[in-house]
């Protein structure tokens, strides 16, 4: 029989993740789940959909639009996640699910249509009309032994004795679902970066959707949060996402000793054998830091599709458009960041 491709509904849950779970190239991101935060949180639409033959998923795309008038229209696999793109059991779900992606974006309206590939696909989109987004993004992933000591001599040398610094300072860590001791410290964190600050919800909306596959690690300094970070596991794999620290982590080495917490706890305790440092812009003091850990970039591969007449996004800190407004929000008092943040946040997936 023919593929056929339709929207992901409640009843198919399920399956989908059974699917995604069973696929080597599928990821976190691509869980059915996301489709429920990103409505919940953001009130984007989503367009997740699926390819079946003989009554079997053989494929799936998660899709949501992000339109907003400050940062435009965007229509992405995924936003708010760095990886993304169709999963597909065979060429013909695959060349499916594309056509569906690029036939949404005609009718839709939305200027860009993006795919966030973790690899290259085969055959390259740019071959088949694709433009492919220069280097902006890497992603740093390395394995893990789940031996404290083994992962430990493997840090290099400078950035090992940070670690030991923290431990030396007396820091210890907690591992639990403490959402809003997590927002507490982001929210300064993200302010102090010059960067709007999630809602809450957010993260409220995630931890609810993925019982399992999260956990929040937070670094206590003589009884006081001062970094916290949100974990998440999908296989054998660690995705420390959203962590930041307090004024106070710099002086005492919480976020290089919470890190490592997330790896060591990770490794002992989950049985992670990979540790996926998430994506950063080059030249960045994120890109540099997990360098430091001894992490190799990789660039990201994020293909897209350009109504006529539209212009690539270019949503991120480096373009020069936004550095007069990071250093003005670098200046706000924390609660008026945290109040006028939200809901700039909608359009910066």
């Amino acid at each position: 029989m023919a593929v056929k491709v339709r929207p992901l509904d409640t009843a198919s849950e399920g399956a989908w993740d059974a699917f995604v779970r069973a696929q080597p190239h599928a990821g976190f991101f691509h869980l059915s789940a996301w489709a429920r935060v990103i409505e919940r949180a953001f009130r984007h639409r989503t367009h997740f959909a699926m390819a079946e033959q003989d009554g079997a998923i053989v494929g799936v795309l998660p899709l949501a639009r992000m339109k907003t008038p400050l940062f435009g229209d965007l229509l992405a696999s995924t936003p708010f996640c760095v990886y993304g793109g169709p999963v597909a059991a065979t060429p013909e779900a695959a060349a499916a699910l594309e056509a569906h992606a690029i036939e949404l974006h005609r009718t839709s309206g939305a200027a860009c249509l993006e795919f966030r590939h973790l690899r290259l696909p085969v055959p390259d989109p740019a071959e088949s009309g694709w433009g492919m987004r220069p280097p902006l993004y890497w992603t740093f992933r390395r394995p893990i032994t789940g031996n404290a000591d083994a992962d430990m001599k493997a840090i290099p040398r400078k950035q090992r004795a940070m670690v030991r610094k923290g431990i030396q300072n007396g820091l210890t860590s907690v591992s639990n679902s403490d959402i809003p001791t997590l927002h507490r410290v982001y929210a300064e964190s993200v302010r102090n970066l010059g960067s709007p600050v999630f809602p809450r919800a957010y993260f409220q909306a995630l931890a609810e959707a993925f019982p399992e596959e999260h956990d929040v690690t937070t670094v206590l300094h003589e009884g006081r949060p001062v970094a916290s970070v949100l974990n998440f596991h999908f296989r054998d794999e660690v995705l420390p996402y959203y962590g930041g620290g307090t004024a106070e982590a710099r002086n005492v080495a919480a976020n290089d000793f919470m890190y490592w917490e997330v790896m060591r706890r990770a490794g002992a305790e989950r049985g992670a054998r990979m540790f996926d440092f998430g994506r950063s812009k080059s030249e960045t003091g994120a890109f540099s830091f997990k360098k430091n850990w001894g992490f190799e970039p990789t660039p990201l591969h994020y293909a897209y599709r350009l109504r006529p007449g539209a212009a690539l996004p270019e949503n991120n800190p480096k373009n020069p458009k936004y550095a007069a407004m990071i250093k003005v929000w670098k200046r706000l008092p924390l609660p008026v960041a945290n109040i006028l943040g939200p809901p700039l946040t909608r359009g910066l997936g």
